[in-house]
């Protein structure tokens, strides 16, 4: 039986910076670092947990948008400040508009290249 899934993001080098830059664009976030474990950090947002480890060696892979963190919005302009601040530095793979599926909606990777689907539904 399974007890909880975590998502796990592998930074090199940059966690606490992007850590920084989660906790400005969701303040009601909570995060603390892991008892004896400086590069491991617990984020927690909207009751999902987040790890995020700041690993000592460079690896050859980084981030993919095949997996995203997906973000429900309460309203139009607390998403448009998180597409604004996670969306500087990074890449826009699907803008702010009206899909379909959804009456707003945006993807992108932040300038970790940590990838998020923002969507007002």
């Amino acid at each position: 039986m399974v007890q909880k899934v975590t998502t796990y993001l592998m930074f090199q080098g940059d966690a606490p910076e992007a850590l920084a830059l989660y906790k400005k664009v969701f303040p009601d976030s909570t995060s603390h670092v892991r008892p004896g474990d400086a590069y491991l950090v617990e984020w927690q947002l909207a009751g999902h947990d987040v790890l995020l480890f700041n690993s000592p060696p460079i690896h050859d892979f980084s981030f993919t948008p095949s997996i995203s963190l997906f973000v429900d919005f309460e309203d139009a302009d607390a998403q448009q400040a998180a597409f604004d601040q996670l969306s500087e530095g990074g890449q826009i793979m699907m803008p702010m508009d009206d899909y379909g599926f959804s009456q707003r909606f945006a993807w992108i990777a932040d300038q970790f290249g940590v990838s998020w689907q923002l969507n007002l539904p």
